[in-house]
């Protein structure tokens, strides 16, 4: 295959400054030499706070000053657009200019860039669409519907997490193994996964798993193409690789077997995204993938006191699988964690209230706390209490710009002018505004897209040729189709602004929210003026659609000063002065689903978890938790999570019980001797004995521990149990005191043996 990148790049740059740059004198020892080893494989362990960005950026700049390479012959790979727009920034400040030509993007936006180049090679054409998650799950509802599938018994979601799982795994249809495809979706998910990717073909489309997994098929099948790719690419830089899927690791192995010049920043005490493919493993054999591999360990903290860092070391020092580090800093030492016991959720809002308005009084800003919770459900009683105390704040999640109906609406009425061949897009918006085409006219343009092997609106055009629909809405999708086929040809001329108020406008899609007289109306109306807006800072409507399709983050930001509520996953990679972790009860944190169904391995992100909520405190951390809380609109009693024993004594403070008159005593009598509760068994044992009773936490351990595996001594493959969250299922694998099993309903999961029972 030819080189389809200038030859002159493929050089590395001649010449280098004499002086050191000014820049690295701004670096403590461990971050120097992290920038410096430029050649061969580093793996960066960066703990939490120890300027992990500021030794990625500065390493990009000392490449480029030192003229090792050409910024066209550096990838650097990031998580987050954001992060990469904040790099690029720093990067320019360093050397004194804007990078260009560099490839500095998420995996995604790198990854779709290679796919278009070789787009054909994998049945595509370059202008390919990318779908969201919103279209991927109306495909696989056709696809289910087609096998005559119960809708209900098999949702599209679950489909869509399956084949999600096989993606991240690096598997195409054909390399799925027998064993990975079960018995979901009636034994058919395997076939539906092939018919899905033969529909996306069909469409010109791809879903963003296929972004890498398209590339890595084409590395793999031709490999003069890998060969291009890795002359090109002489430094390779990774960002957060802690939280790498297969896929990911499987692209960027087959990428730095060139040069072999690449870096991975990361940190194994931070890998908490296990439940959404990441696979911390990557990052803890890096030294086997990638021989004579050097392992540079920042442990130098700049945000936290050492309170807070000595806290969060004790606690994640429980953990087996990690590569190991002390975080150390210079910073005073501070106020001590403090361990507040309450008696139900709403006491527990209170306290946390009572303590904001504190600190409000002593003159801290609200933007600096932040409240950071194991599940979304406990936010409610907080929002509560800030409603009432009339404390501004803000909840980090919930419905994003792009994912709005208005703006998904006009969206795919851009996406069916430019992309003709996408079905879903035309499918969505053909009736909307209601034009009286709907569900038989819709289904007569499937039948006929069928029967000719054609696109939907290109099916649409022929049916208005003739008599299969009624005289009345063939005039209307007459005058549809030709409308896309005039904006379609305006495309190349118009400036896309003007082109995309035209659509909105000819469409009617505006004049349906201007006739609407609901209170949301203004708003959408608004919301479309947005988006219009939003496009000014692109060079056409086609590069518009890629960046919303690669770019999902919720950029949401409160006016004025207010407290930040968020789960422990939004909170990554932020800091604030003072943090409050409410909560820390057994079933809740650590959550009963990770226990069950992942065991140790689950227990180990949990804890992973707690260490990131910890370590996002600058000056001031407070922990919580209840006695009784209402879950689901179930009261529920709870101990305290066994990570609150594992907290070092000497940076811990414990507040008495305000909801038991102050007595320090309740909350001594639920930390003594320690709570390690992962089984059903212990339920009986805490209803008629004391917690003291039960033993020391390596006793406790030791009899959970016990009692799973003599529980799992008699189940078989094969054998048929009951959960009484997942219900009947089979058993396909016994691994010790865990069991992979085959739910009727739930599909393939993992739980410890002493969840279920034998059928």
């Amino acid at each position: 295959m030819s080189d389809p990148f200038d030859l002159s790049a493929l050089e590395a740059p001649r010449g280098m400054p004499a002086a050191p740059p000014p820049y690295l004198a701004r670096l403590n020892p461990a971050q120097r030499e992290a920038v410096e080893a430029t050649e061969g494989p580093v793996l960066v362990l960066a703990g939490a706070g120890t300027g992990k960005t500021r030794v990625l950026t500065t390493r990009l700049a000392y490449i480029l000053d030192r003229r090792l390479a050409w910024p066209s012959q550096i990838l650097s790979v990031t998580f987050t657009n954001k992060a990469a727009r904040e790099m690029r920034e720093r990067v320019a400040e360093m050397i004194g200019g804007v990078v260009e030509g560099m490839w500095l993007g998420t995996f995604h936006s790198i990854g779709a860039r290679m796919l278009r180049r070789h787009a054909e090679l994998v049945g595509l054409k370059q202008n390919f669409t990318i779908l969201d998650t919103d279209d991927q799950l109306r495909l696989m509802k056709q696809l289910i519907q087609a096998e005559n599938l119960d809708e209900k018994r098999w949702p599209p979601r679950a489909l869509a997490a399956i084949i999600d799982r096989w993606k991240d795994k690096g598997l195409v249809p054909e390399k799925v193994p027998a064993g990975e495809a079960g018995h979901a979706f009636d034994g058919k998910a395997l076939k539906l996964y092939g018919d899905y990717q033969a529909r996306l073909r069909a469409l010109n489309a791809c879903d963003f798993g296929d972004l890498l997994l398209h590339v890595i098929t084409i590395f793999l099948t031709h490999r003069d193409v890998l060969e291009v790719w890795q002359r090109k690419f002489r430094y390779v830089l990774v960002d957060e690789y802690q939280d790498t899927n297969v896929a990911q690791y499987l692209w960027l192995r087959l990428l730095a077997q060139g040069s072999r010049n690449i870096c991975c920043v990361g940190d194994d005490d931070q890998s908490i995204y296990g439940w959404r493919g990441a696979e911390v493993g990557n990052i803890l054999r890096f030294e086997k993938d990638f021989e004579g591999a050097k392992v540079i360990r920042l442990e130098q903290n700049y945000r936290s006191t050492p309170h807070i860092l000595g806290a969060a070391s004790g606690l994640i020092a429980k953990n087996e699988g990690r590569l190991g580090k002390t975080l150390w800093t210079e910073i005073n030492e501070g106020e001590k964690i403090t361990l507040r016991g309450v008696w139900d959720g709403d006491e527990e809002a209170r306290c946390v209230g009572e303590e904001v308005e504190a600190d409000q009084r002593r003159g801290q800003r609200l933007s600096q706390m932040a409240i950071l919770v194991r599940a979304g459900f406990q936010t409610r009683l907080f929002e509560d209490r800030f409603i009432t105390l009339g404390v501004p704040y803000k909840v980090i999640g919930g419905l994003r710009f792009y994912e709005r109906q208005e703006i998904r609406d006009a969206m795919a009425y851009f996406r069916a002018t430019l992309q003709p061949a996408d079905d879903l897009a035309f499918e969505r918006i053909v009736n909307v505004p209601k034009r009286g085409l709907g569900d038989a006219t819709v289904q007569i343009l499937h039948q006929t897209a069928r029967a000719k092997g054609v696109p939907l609106l290109q099916a649409a055009g022929m049916v208005t040729e003739t008599d299969e629909i009624k005289p009345k809405p063939r005039a209307t999708l007459r005058r549809l189709v030709e409308d896309f086929a005039r904006w379609r040809a305006l495309a190349d001329g118009l400036p896309h602004l003007e082109l995309a108020e035209m659509i909105l406008e000819e469409s009617g899609y505006t004049g349906m929210w201007q006739a609407d007289r609901s209170a949301e109306a203004p708003g959408r109306l608004e919301n479309l003026k947005e988006l219009v807006r939003a496009m000014e800072a692109f060079e056409s409507m086609a590069a518009f659609l890629e960046h919303v399709a690669l770019v999902m983050e919720n950029e949401q930001a409160a006016e004025g000063d207010a407290i930040s509520l968020m789960t422990l996953h939004a909170a990554k990679g932020l800091e604030f002065d003072t943090v409050y972790l409410p909560g820390w009860e057994e079933g809740l944190f650590p959550h009963q689903r990770a226990l069950e169904e992942n065991g140790a391995e689950g227990l180990e992100e949990e804890r992973r978890l707690a260490y990131v909520g910890i370590t996002r405190a600058r000056q001031r951390c407070h922990i919580s938790f209840a006695a009784n809380r209402r879950v689901f609109n179930q009261w529920q009693s709870s101990i305290p999570s066994r990570f609150v024993d594992e907290l070092p004594e000497a940076h811990v403070e414990r507040i008495g019980a305000p909801g038991l008159g102050g007595s320090t005593r309740f909350t001594e009598g639920w930390n003594q001797g320690g709570f390690v509760y992962d089984a059903p068994w212990l339920k009986a044992e805490r209803a008629r004995t004391s917690f003291r009773s039960l033993g020391t936490p390596r006793e406790i351990e030791g009899t959970a521990r016990r009692l799973n595996e003599e529980a799992a001594a008699g189940f078989t493959v094969g054998a048929r149990v009951f959960h009484q969250k997942f219900g009947p299922g089979t058993v396909e694998v016994v691994e010790h005191d865990r069991l992979e099993i085959d739910f009727d309903k739930a599909g393939r999961k993992k739980v410890l043996a002493s969840f279920v029972e034998r059928t």
